[in-house]
């Protein structure tokens, strides 16, 4: 799977034009994440703000030639996704649309669920937001202290915090994962409005993926209606902990797709220098994009995977070698590129620094080492 067939070149192809409007605006947007607000008109921006909607619902799906593209399988996104952050995976992770809370939507939303959630992010540019990491356990679903509790009044209420949740102070809607009561079977995930009392969203300093406004989210007696709980109509045994494994088997090829982008980008920039380049430069730049065909091949076999079975194994691997593939490259492409080089080649800095953000999407347990990283980064901003 290494060269994608006629159907999936034709989408990468148009994924890629996209990508290239991404690129022009990618430093306007690290210097201020308040300005995707400029460039919602991008074709890019504008396919993301509905990228994943089945067609059910009422979005046209994309057409390339003979062929019909909906954005619902793990390998549509990993193809898109790819080239979108090869532009610039900051507009990629800033632009609005159902992006992780769709993947929840779609596995554990029952059809009003789907309508009401579908019908807003149709209706005008809305951004979501999925909120599970907490300040203390992770993304540890086992683990979660935020609670979803009767109010007395046949509303429930939400209490809690959440942290590192890209675009929650930009989302109309938030996916939020709860407790309600003790062992796994507990764990459930309810629709939020975000302009209800109780909602309160605050932006985090970051170094990379600044683009995606990662944000701290305080839950105060946030009321939710009933029927806003997801996998209402399931089993609980197929709304908990299993849902949440489901959802990330589904997004980590996504997230191994943006680090792969974020990789190519940088070897991009290197082959620009490599007719210069001679003897073991030019041999360290062509081992890198073997080195990225060959990642490649795993997420795309891994996405199709989780397409025909849900079967995550693979999924992981991907991830964790994607987005290991993007520190090293980036890294090694500052090493090889001379300092007047690195000069004239701004983005490879914020490269570097969105390598770094990527091991952190979609969740991680290792808390500790994530709240460690932010205040080293921190400290390297303000220094």
């Amino acid at each position: 799977m290494t060269a994608p067939d006629g159907r999936l070149a034709a989408l990468r192809d148009r994924a890629r034009e996209w990508g290239a409007g991404f690129a022009a605006a990618a430093l306007d947007l690290d210097r201020d994440p308040d300005r995707i607000a400029d460039h919602l008109d991008l074709p890019g921006v504008r396919f993301m703000s509905t990228f994943g909607v089945p067609a059910e619902f009422g979005r046209p799906p994309l057409r390339i030639g003979p062929h019909r593209f909906e954005g619902t399988t793990a390998l549509e996104r990993a193809v898109v996704l790819e080239e979108l952050a090869r532009g610039d995976i900051g507009m990629t992770l800033a632009a609005p649309g159902p992006s992780m809370s769709g993947v929840l939507v779609e596995q554990l939303g029952d059809r009003a669920q789907r309508e009401w959630f579908y019908g807003r992010v149709l209706a005008e540019p809305t951004w979501t937001c999925f909120a599970l990491t907490e300040p203390d356990r992770g993304s540890d679903a086992s683990a979660l202290d935020t609670a979803l509790r009767p109010a007395g009044d046949g509303t429930l209420e939400l209490t809690g915090a959440k942290r590192y949740v890209g675009n929650a102070s930009r989302a109309r809607v938030a996916a939020v994962f709860a407790r309600t009561r003790p062992g796994p079977l507990g764990v459930t995930a309810v629709l939020v409005d975000t302009g209800d009392p109780g909602y309160r969203a605050e932006p985090l300093d970051s170094l990379g993926v600044r683009g995606a406004r990662i944000c701290a989210v305080t839950l105060d007696r946030v009321r939710v209606d009933p029927e806003r709980v997801l996998g209402r109509h399931l089993s609980p045994t197929r709304r908990g902990i299993w849902a949440s494994v489901q959802v990330f088997n589904r997004l980590r090829p996504s997230v191994a797709a943006l680090a792969l982008g974020v990789a190519g980008a940088a070897h991009d920039l290197l082959l620009e220098h490599r007719a210069a380049a001679r003897g073991t430069a030019r041999e360290r730049i062509e081992r890198i994009g073997r080195r990225i065909g060959a990642t490649r091949a795993l997420v795309h076999r891994a996405a199709a995977a989780v397409d025909a079975t849900g079967d995550g194994y693979l999924a992981s691997a991907a991830k964790a070698r994607a987005c290991r593939l993007a520190e090293e490259v980036t890294l090694e492409a500052g090493e090889l590129l001379a300092p007047a080089a690195r000069a004239t080649h701004p983005l490879l800095d914020k490269l570097v620094r969105d390598a770094r953000g990527v091991e952190f999407m979609e969740g991680t347990r290792n808390i500790q080492h994530l709240n460690l990283f932010q205040g080293l980064l921190s400290g390297r901003a303000d220094g």
